[in-house]
């Protein structure tokens, strides 16, 4: 099962699953919740902070939180 981390740029996604961490809550009010649809908007050097476009925003990850979100590409 692919991860956040895994999806190239422009590629689409859905959320399959959030596993359970300290951030999972936080995590949630954000949108990233099962079903969502989201998209890679662009990725730092090195891979850290990821921004994807979730829900019409914009929102910037760290590699361990994108880690913990289980996806699937559409």
């Amino acid at each position: 099962m692919s991860t956040l981390l895994d999806l190239e740029l422009g590629n689409k996604a859905v959320i399959l699953e959030v596993l359970q961490s300290s951030l999972s809550a936080k995590m949630a009010e954000m949108g990233l919740i099962e079903g969502a649809e989201l998209s890679v908007a662009f990725k730092a050097p090195f891979g850290d902070p990821i921004a994807i476009e979730l829900n019409g925003s914009l929102l910037s990850l760290r590699k361990k939180e994108a880690s913990l979100v289980k996806i699937q590409l559409i």
